[in-house]
Order: C-alpha cells, then structure tokens, then sequence
C-alpha cells in the first residue's frame, strides 16, 4: 500500500503552517525558556512530530514508526559512529599525555585564546570540514580547545560559528555536488556562486569570532592577526571555488590561512595576551624545552588523522572501499511507500559503507595513533569504553534528532514550510536562504537540505524571472548557518565540550548569531538577483543523460597501496624517535 504525501492537509495553507511549525518551534521553546537536556527535547519533539504526521497529515503509523527508525539508525551510522572515533581518537593523546605537549607547542606560538580560537576553531576546523564533514570538525576543535584550557561554552560556540565559513565545501564538496544532481545546474557555476557570496561572510567572521569570546575593543588590539586570517581564507576560498570548483576550497584555504597566521604571528604579538576571566595566567614557561621529535609524536594522531580523512575522500580509494565494504539495502516496509506530491514514489535506501564512512578513517587513526603516543591497545581499549559512557546521552540525542528530521521530510511536514517561502513572489531571492537555514537546522547537514530543496528553489526562481544558480546557491549560503543551531550539531559540540546536559545553554550561545548571519546573507543574495546580476556566471545546463563509467579500482588499489607505505614510513620514524631518550623537558637554567 502506498501513501501519498499532504502538503496542505487543512486546505489552508496558512492554518497548515501554524500547524506544521509546532515541533520546530517547541525545540526553540524546550532549549531557549524550559533549558531542557538535548535528548529530552529531542525525543518530545520527534513523539510531537509524529503525531502531527499520523493525526493531520494522515500518515500511517506503521510508515511514521518506519521513518522514525530510519532516521534514528542513520544517526547511529555514519553520524554517530564519526563522533564516537572522533572523541576517542581526542581521548587516546589526552590519556597518553601527548596533549600536554600540544598545550606547550600552541602556547609557544600565542598564549593569547583570541589568536588560538582563530587557529583551531575557524582555520584547523575548515580543514577538517573540508575533508571529513559530519560533525568531525566541531566533535575535534571543541575538544581540542577544552584541552587548551577554553571555558567549555565558549569553546563549543565558537566552534559551532567558525563551522559556518567552509560547510558549503564540506566533505570534497558534496553539498555542491548534491545540489548539482538535484538542479540540473552543473557543480561549478553552483560553486562559483557559492563562492561570490560565502567569501564576504569569511572575511568579517575571524573579527565576529574574538569579538564573542572577548568583545569589540579586545577584538581591536589583534585586529592585524584577524585581517591575515580573515582575508587568506576569504581569497583562497574565492580563488579555489570559482576556478578549481567545490572540492578543494575547505581544504585550500583552510591549510592557507594557517601558514599565513602562524608565520604572521612569528613576526607580530599583540601587546597584550588576553585570557577569560578568573582564568590563570598563562603557564607557558620558556625554559622549558621538547624535542622535534617529541613535538611530532604528540601531533602524530592529528598528523595520521589528516592523511587519513585526505585518503578516504579520494574517489578511487571510496571506489575500492565501497565496493568491497557497503551493503546497501532497501528499509523494509518503507522503501517505495511514500509517494512525493510530484507522484514519485520515494525511494529509502540504506547504505552501510562500513569501509569508506569517514568515522572508521578516524577510528583507523586512532588505532594506528595508540602505540605511536605510548599506550597499549589494552589502555586503548579503556579509553574507548571511557569515550563510549560519556556520549552516550549524545548518542541519544542524535538517533533522536535524525528520527524528527525523517518524520518531518517524510510526512510533508518540511514540504508545507518550504511551500508559504516559495509562495513569496518578487522577494523569494530574499526568502531562498530562510529555505536552506530551515533545511539544515532540521536535518543538521547542508547536503540533505540540498537534497529536499535545491529543484524547488530552481523551479520558483524560474517562475519568477531570476537566475536558478543565485537562489540555489542561496539554500547551499542559507544552509550553512543553520548549521550551528541545529540540534545534531549542538549534541555534537556538547559531547566534545563536556557540556552533555548543558545543550540549552549552547543553543542559546548560537541561536542569535545564526539569525544576524542569516540575515545578512538574505540580503546579499536579494541584491545578487536584481542589482549586482553581472556577479551571476554564465552557465549551461546538465545534459538529460550522463554517461556511467565502471570505477577503476586499480588505481584505488594503488593508492591504498602508497597510502600504507606512507603511513608505516611515518609509524616507523615516530617510533624510532620515541625510543630514544628523550628528557621530560630539557630545563635551560
């Protein structure tokens, strides 16, 4: 028996919106006034949106239950299984005591938290978005930043921020590569689009983000750290994303600015190091000393992680992995029973790449990463059962996060929300990034609001005379500061943060930075449609057909093959060096 979707069950469009808003705004109610735990107010939210789903859109309840399921082990694999080896590959050189080394070599270069925020939260974490996605550069810069000695919340916000600069680029570029297959639009005019808009949001980010953490006339004192940072990313990004398309920018100009503010800070210190109140002065000592040696043993699991992230998402080496490590099947009972308001039925697959999920890249990382810092598997083993009790509230929120993002796409609940932004004529350029932001912060990932929206919003530009590739663009631009209110994102930060319990706090953190940046961006885009065209490129559409090609994987072979090599040479080196005697640290006086 198959379903048909409802998107106006009251035949009121508008009566149907007030309806079909209740579970969204009862999780800004539930975090923002009540102050509820994540996984309570995720697992109300999911039971209130099914219930709207089976009583007045007429769901069945098998398929609402289906759903639900669906979502709830999607978030448990891939989304939960990268932060769980994310986590744990945190915990492995915080156990080992590595990151005390870390801690030493981060306050060598500043000891001021204005210019390591910048470093870790907005450069490292671009890079890391750019080759992992999915909560692996929030769940490890979080982390990483609490380690430094960050105040939890505020670690865990501006990581969440920082996230907005390289989400439409993440993971080599799939939410662009997604909104391409659904549009029609080839990947790079989307790209450069992307790129015209996103740019002017990196280049005032860095200065937004001190001035949270520590206010406008602190942000001030470092603003010629902020500009570097700022203005490489922002350049790199640009350049990367209009001429070499969407799956390097994250990546280019995120390993770009770093260089460019490190070696900026060789040559440049503020005057004064500011740290958070009632924070201790910092404790960097300069007589002490570490080795290079023992400076890269300490960095070696992030050293690992990166060439691992880099290797799985090479098309070749996921070729490899899929085909010997995906099962892939259709959700029993729910699969083809759902038809869209188009008349399609809606295909529910599940795809379990065990191999090529960046979540065992990181766990391979961490396995690799254990004897390299000095513990045995046996310590390691504990660590991961250490890591496994403290998300498990996470874990939690997540499966019931996903669980409501499904019952709201599958029951036509999102399809009524989009419908009232479609409907708003000459201003829908304005209204088209509202689209993407309500998009992500229901699903938490900007590819999937890609997936749900990215043919409406071309067909609504198109019946009103704009250009399909600006509001496109715009749902991608839209999307990526949903981002960090949404709550599988806030679970995730609360998990790396040590803020588990605490999710309404960080929610309230974000909530009224994801509004000012969303409004913004509404703006650019309504002035990219009617005043500022000539920024729009030129384009032809993807052909109806697109030739299929076996993958080759025998250059996946041999690029696993170097990729081992590489890794056993690195192994083998850090393992030399950590046997030879090396002082806990050299004291020169």
């Amino acid at each position: 028996m198959v379903w048909k979707q409802v998107i106006d069950p009251f035949n009121s469009i508008a009566l149907s919106v007030l309806v079909a808003a209740v579970p969204i705004l009862f999780i800004f109610w539930a975090l923002i006034i009540k102050k509820m735990k994540g996984y309570q107010a995720s697992l109300i939210a999911t039971g209130l949106a099914m219930i709207i789903a089976i009583v007045v859109y007429g769901m069945p309840v098998k398929l609402a239950l289906l759903s639900a399921t669906h979502g709830a082990v999607y978030g448990l694999f891939p989304i939960c299984w990268l932060v769980l080896m994310a986590v744990f590959l945190f915990n492995v050189t915080v156990k080992s005591g590595q990151f005390e080394i870390i801690k030493f070599f981060m306050a060598s270069i500043t000891s001021d938290r204005r210019l390591q925020a910048l470093l870790i939260a907005f450069s490292f974490g671009s890079f890391l978005e750019g080759t992992a996605g999915f909560g692996a550069p929030v769940a490890i810069t979080a982390a990483m930043l609490v380690g430094l000695g960050f105040n939890p919340l505020y670690a865990s916000g501006i990581c969440l921020i920082a996230n907005t600069a390289p989400v439409a680029f993440g993971s080599i570029g799939i939410p662009i590569t997604v909104a391409s297959q659904v549009s029609g639009i080839p990947e790079l005019p989307i790209s450069q689009m992307v790129g015209r808009t996103l740019p002017i949001l990196s280049i005032m980010l860095p200065f937004y983000l001190v001035t949270i953490i520590a206010g406008f006339k602190k942000a001030q004192e470092i603003w010629p750290a902020v500009l570097v940072s700022g203005i490489s990313f922002a350049f790199l990004q640009y350049f990367s994303s209009n001429f070499l398309g969407p799956a390097l920018p994250d990546v280019i100009a995120g390993l770009g600015s770093i260089v460019c503010l490190m070696a900026f800070l060789r040559v440049w210190k503020p005057k004064t190091v500011w740290r958070f109140a009632n924070e201790p002065a910092a404790t960097f000592n300069p007589d002490i000393s570490y080795t290079n040696g023992q400076f890269i043993r300490a960095w070696s699991p992030f050293i690992v992680l990166t060439i691992m992230v880099i290797a799985w998402g090479v098309q070749p080496i996921k070729d490899v992995l899929n085909a010997s490590g995906m099962a892939q099947f259709e959700f029993p009972g729910l699969h083809n029973a759902i038809q869209g308001e188009d008349g399609n039925l809606l295909p529910k697959l599940f795809k379990f790449n065990y191999l090529s999920a960046a979540g065992t890249a990181i766990m391979i990382a961490g396995l690799i990463a254990i004897p390299l810092v000095g513990l045995t598997y046996r310590e390691g083993l504990n660590v991961f059962g250490a890591t496994l009790n403290q998300l498990k509230f996470p874990i939690l929120t997540i499966a019931a996060v996903l669980a409501f993002a499904y019952i709201l796409n599958d029951s036509g609940i999102t399809l009524t929300l989009a419908e009232v932004l479609a409907n708003t004529g000459f201003l829908f350029p304005f209204f088209a990034p509202v689209l993407g932001w309500l998009g992500v912060f229901i699903t938490g990932s900007d590819t999937s609001a890609n997936a749900l929206f990215s043919k409406l919003q071309y067909a609504t530009a198109q019946s009103i005379g704009v250009d399909p590739v600006v509001t496109v663009a715009a749902n991608i631009s839209g999307g990526v500061v949903g981002k960090m209110i949404s709550p599988q994102s806030i679970a995730v930060a609360a998990a790396a943060g040590n803020l588990v319990g605490k999710e309404s706090e960080l929610f309230r953190f974000t909530v009224k930075h994801s509004f000012y940046m969303l409004i913004f961006i509404c703006f650019i885009v309504l002035a990219q449609a009617y005043v500022v065209k000539w920024i729009i490129p030129v384009y032809e559409m993807l052909g109806s057909k697109k030739a299929t090609a076996l993958p080759d994987l025998t250059k996946g072979y041999t690029y696993l093959l170097i990729l081992g090599v590489l890794l056993a040479v690195i192994a083998t080196t850090i393992m030399a060096t950590a046997k030879k005697k090396e002082p806990t640290p050299d004291l020169v006086n």
